[in-house]
């Protein structure tokens, strides 16, 4: 490997431990030089990211439910609107990402003053977007009326998370999965101009956050069944939207974490990265790190990645942990550590 190592790593978000206390002893001392912010693992109901969302919509009491499409990519029941009732008066009560964020940043702040995680090191809370839980649960003709409300108690949880955790230990990711399964034609959605409709959105919830809370992206291509909805013919969706949502945003982007297939060491696949207009002070990383073949298959990508781009990148996983066996972690994050560079101790901002 080149001494020119990417800088630091990224955690997408779950990490499939017992709990956000063994999360952050875990990762920290595997890859505590390495990162700029943690996240709690999303351990529990969240390991299998938006799936317990649906006890959310079962709860309003306003949907009926019916079968899933056995042959969409992640075969989820559909909930429509019960004979009656006019979806824009729907209302959603606790959905669960406030609580366990609370719940999670005392765990961090204790183990921050034990000296056990980095000072300066940020607090990570990773949120699907609105449209993703709506879109995955809902009708498809059904998700305009319904949407509103839900990104309305999303983002109400997100305000208690801004209001609990110090701003400058804070860190909000947004998680745009289902946008990519549209974008490619995938996903069954009925908005007209698709790629004004997901950017509208992204920028949206992204100045929702406070400019002095980090702020970062990750764009996926989905992992159910560690599967994509599509594989990627090359970076270059990801690429459009990432440029675009970083120059929308009325605020500073912290970071964009982008996926890398196993299978794509070749510059054909890296090659639109070099129409990547990111400021730079926005971190890029690069999912490449993959257990399958370990070390050496990272490297294969990391150096096809650096022969598209002269741009500093850190390394992550294509999606987040939550659905590999626990005893694979502690090697992945090993991976994660060998093929890359500490960042540096980070500055505390006031």
């Amino acid at each position: 490997m080149s001494a020119q190592q990417p800088k630091g790593a990224h955690l997408n978000g779950s990490v499939p431990l017992g709990n956000s206390e063994t999360v952050f002893r875990t990762v920290s001392s595997t890859l505590g030089d390495r990162l700029r912010r943690i996240p709690d693992g999303e351990t529990g109901v969240r390991t299998n990211w938006i799936g317990f969302q649906s006890d959310a919509f079962a709860a309003t009491e306003k949907f009926d439910l019916v079968p899933p499409d056995p042959k969409s990519y992640a075969p989820l029941p559909f909930f429509i609107p019960r004979a009656g009732v006019d979806p824009g008066q729907i209302r959603f009560g606790r959905l669960g990402y406030a609580d366990a964020a609370k719940a999670s940043y005392e765990k961090f702040a204790a183990l921050k003053r034990e000296g056990q995680i980095r000072s300066g090191i940020r607090f990570q809370v990773s949120l699907p977007t609105p449209l993703a839980p709506v879109a995955a649960f809902v009708a498809p003709d059904a998700v305009p009326a319904v949407e509103p409300a839900y990104e309305a108690a999303l983002l109400a949880e997100l305000d208690e998370i801004i209001a609990a955790v110090p701003h400058y230990e804070l860190a909000i990711q947004w998680d745009a999965a289902v946008e990519f399964g549209m974008l490619e034609g995938v996903w069954p959605v009925k908005f007209t101009d698709i790629r004004r409709e997901v950017l509208d959105r992204l920028v949206r919830i992204g100045n929702h956050v406070p400019a002095d809370v980090e702020l970062g992206y990750h764009l996926c291509y989905g992992d159910a069944g560690h599967k994509h909805f599509k594989e990627p013919a090359d970076v270059s969706k990801l690429v459009d939207i990432a440029n675009a949502v970083a120059s929308g945003v009325q605020r500073p982007v912290q970071w964009i974490s982008l996926p890398v297939p196993r299978n794509r060491a070749d510059d054909a696949y890296f090659a639109p990265l070099r129409d990547l207009k990111l400021p730079a002070e926005t971190e890029l990383y690069l999912g490449l790190v993959h257990l399958t073949d370990g070390v050496e298959g990272t490297e294969r990508r990391i150096e096809a990645a650096q022969r598209a781009i002269d741009r500093p990148f850190g390394v992550a996983t294509e999606c987040g942990l939550g659905r590999r066996p626990p005893d694979t972690i502690p090697q992945l994050l090993r991976i994660h550590a060998e093929v890359s560079a500490p960042v540096g101790e980070p500055v505390k901002a006031t």
